[in-house]
């Protein structure tokens, strides 16, 4: 049996261009060669290597008038075939319309993906507002069904969420883990204000494992009463998905 070695060509070059991959998706749209190198330890010659590759993919691409690069649209392609045969969000798409009209707020189906929360599906409310972002990715601890979803996951996973943020918000969220992963939902308003504050409960598969959350937008973060109705409904909606995936 052929093996697998760590050198050209084999999982060293795969690890290598996902770490590309995951430089090219931080920061600004495009980024320079040298740039790359540097952030990634390796050498010129072996970064513009494998960042040919990565565009011949069409999984990157380069600016012609700026010959920087960027994440490439395979990608998007990629994306949508892995969420079409997500189960989550099969099992959760039936209740979203529903929740969306008790709460008056759209709600969400989120992931936990490298220490990032991934919304996966969606349905807007009434009152979109101003900063309506179609697709969201955002760090874990900086939303409510984040969390939840970093402070019930394997201690590699909350790690990386946790290296995300900054000194003293990663003191804070050692600290709140335990009640963060032993609540039935979780209210956060983040700091930055074109992120709008949520309420998030967790959907939790046969095994008791969270596979994802469902959340709702809170126009009014300090009304308690609607806060407390809006985890209600969504915690319903998030256990008939489970009963859903547990019969997956």
């Amino acid at each position: 049996m052929a093996t697998i070695e760590n050198g050209r060509g084999g999982l060293g070059t795969v690890r290598n261009a996902v770490t590309l991959l995951e430089l090219l998706a931080d920061g600004p749209a495009y980024h320079q060669l040298t740039d790359l190198a540097e952030r990634s330890a390796m050498s010129i010659p072996t970064v513009h290597r494998l960042l040919r590759s990565l565009v011949l993919a069409d999984l990157a691409v380069q600016d012609p008038a700026t010959s920087r690069y960027g994440l490439g649209p395979e990608l998007a392609r990629l994306s949508h075939h892995y969420l079409t045969r997500l189960p989550l969000i099969g099992a959760a798409s039936p209740y979203l319309s529903q929740v969306r009209d008790k709460v008056g707020a759209t709600v969400h189906v989120e992931v936990l993906v490298s220490g990032e929360v991934v919304y996966v599906d969606r349905v807007d409310g009434g009152v979109v507002g101003p900063y309506r972002e179609s697709n969201r990715v955002h760090r874990a601890l900086e939303t409510a069904g984040g969390r939840l979803l970093a402070a019930r996951a394997s201690e590699e996973q909350w790690q990386q969420a946790v290296r995300l943020v900054d000194p003293e918000e990663q003191e804070s969220a050692r600290a709140a883990r335990a009640e963060w992963a032993a609540g039935e939902w979780l209210a956060h308003e983040p700091d930055d204000m074109t992120m709008p504050a949520e309420v998030a409960v967790p959907v939790l598969d046969a095994s008791g494992a969270a596979v994802g959350a469902l959340a709702a937008d809170l126009p009014d973060p300090g009304d308690e009463t609607h806060i407390a109705q809006a985890a209600a409904y969504l915690g319903r909606a998030a256990k008939a998905a489970g009963r859903t995936l547990g019969h997956g």
